[in-house]
């Protein structure tokens, strides 16, 4: 009988052991979905920033600018399929939708979708850091 008293400190030493490790992976991962967020966040803002320059420098261009408000389009879808947070990953469909939608087919387009990608970026950017706290 005396070996029990020795396994019951040991199996109780286990159980505080798994339960620590249990609940330090539990917060392991709360940090690193939040700094996956984080980043996701930045590269979304950042995408929109980005394609908002190089439309600014297309407005000679429509076929390139058509292909810089698709590139940023899919950029963003990409982004929010990839989002394990709601509220980032419709926001960003939404900006993403929205680039789709700008036509630059032609000179008058293109001078039409810079103008509004110049005045909405700076939305899309807000509506990015508001679905990401900021």
């Amino acid at each position: 009988m005396r070996p029990l008293p020795r396994r019951i400190p040991i199996l109780s030493a286990s159980v505080l052991a798994a339960l620590l490790v249990t609940t330090g992976c539990s917060e392991i991962q709360d940090v690193s979905q939040g700094i996956d967020k984080a980043q996701q966040c930045v590269q979304a803002t950042g995408i929109v920033t980005e394609t908002a320059a190089k439309v600014a420098g297309l407005v000679n261009d429509p076929a390139e600018m058509e292909k810089a408000l698709n590139d940023g389009a899919a950029k963003l879808g990409t982004l929010a399929d990839e989002a394990a947070n709601t509220t980032l990953k419709e926001a960003a469909e939404g900006v993403s939708k929205d680039l789709e939608g700008l036509n630059a087919t032609n000179a008058n387009n293109a001078v039409d979708a810079a103008q509004k990608v110049a005045t909405d970026s700076v939305k899309w950017v807000e509506q990015l850091a508001g679905a990401c706290g900021g």
